[in-house]
């Protein structure tokens, strides 16, 4: 209370000595349109290519019902981890992340019935798999989340 009663009294002689403080900066929210616009410049998997190779891509709806957080996302990380590829997982209006991260994958926010698409760069993979090893291992992530088997 006495720190309130003190600024209104700095604030008063300032004014009568002729002083003023320069006015508060309002916070200003970034602009909407540039981040829709980088939001939305992530690609299509139908349109991705990566030098003539399309990227092995898929999509699956979310089955668990408290979507990919706690258990469900570390049963999900786990095999993503085994599987040995640098899988990326993202939804509509995100920019993919890691799914080898447990982290990224439960603050990304995948919630049950949400349509996630897994991706793997082909450069990105190790020399032993091929992109149809990779395809494969894509197949059984889908499988895994559709399947709520990570509840």
């Amino acid at each position: 209370m006495a720190a309130i009663q003190i600024y209104i009294h700095v604030l008063r002689v300032e004014q009568q000595e002729g002083r003023s403080r320069p006015p508060r900066r309002r916070f200003q929210p970034p602009d909407v349109a540039a981040l829709r616009l980088f939001r939305n410049a992530v690609v299509t998997a139908e349109t991705r290519r990566n030098k003539g190779v399309l990227l092995p891509v898929r999509k699956a709806i979310v089955q668990s019902p408290i979507g990919l957080h706690a258990r469900p996302a570390a049963v999900f990380v786990r095999a993503v981890t085994e599987s040995g590829l640098p899988v990326r997982i993202g939804k509509r209006g995100i920019v993919p992340v890691d799914a080898r991260s447990l982290l990224e994958v439960m603050t990304a926010d995948f919630h049950c019935g949400c349509e996630v698409e897994l991706s793997v760069d082909p450069e990105a993979l190790p020399a032993r798999y091929s992109v149809e090893s990779a395809e494969a291992a894509l197949d059984g992530l889908t499988l895994l989340l559709e399947a709520g088997a990570a509840a």
